[in-house]
C-alpha cells in the first residue's frame, strides 16, 4: 500500500501538470484532466454512475459506494482547481464530477 505522504505528493505533482482552462483550450484541458485522473486511478466517478444501495446493502456495495464517493470528491477538487473561479459560475453547485465536466463542455467546447 502506498503511504499517505507519497500519495499526497504524487497528487500534488500531477495536479500541477493540469492546464488552466482559459476558454480557448477546452479540448486540451479536458484531455489533460482525464489522462491525469486516469493515471492517478481517481477516475472511477467519471467512468461509472454512482452506485445506489439500500439500507441493507452488503459490505461490498457499501465499499463500492465509498470508493465512488472518494473518486467523485477528488475529481471535483482537481477539476475545479484547473478552472478559474470566474468560469465556474452556477456549475459550482454541481456535485457529480461527470456532470460538472458536461456543464463545462456546454460552455467551452467549440461548435463544429
Amino acid at each position: 500500500m502506498i503511504s499517505v505522504n507519497a500519495s499526497a505528493s504524487s497528487i500534488s505533482v500531477n495536479v500541477n501538470l493540469i492546464l488552466i482552462l482559459n476558454g480557448n483550450n477546452f479540448k486540451d484541458w479536458k484531455e489533460n484532466v482525464l489522462i491525469i485522473l486516469g493515471c492517478m486511478d481517481l477516475d472511477l466517478a467519471l467512468r461509472i454512475d454512482r452506485p445506489t444501495i439500500t439500507d441493507e446493502g452488503t459490505l461490498d456495495e457499501k465499499r463500492d459506494l465509498e470508493k465512488w464517493d472518494r473518486s467523485n470528491r477528488m475529481c471535483l477538487m482537481i477539476i475545479k482547481r484547473g478552472i478559474p473561479e470566474t468560469f465556474r459560475g452556477d456549475i459550482s453547485e454541481v456535485t457529480d464530477a461527470k456532470e460538472f465536466i458536461k456543464e463545462i463542455e456546454k460552455r467551452f467546447a467549440k461548435k463544429r
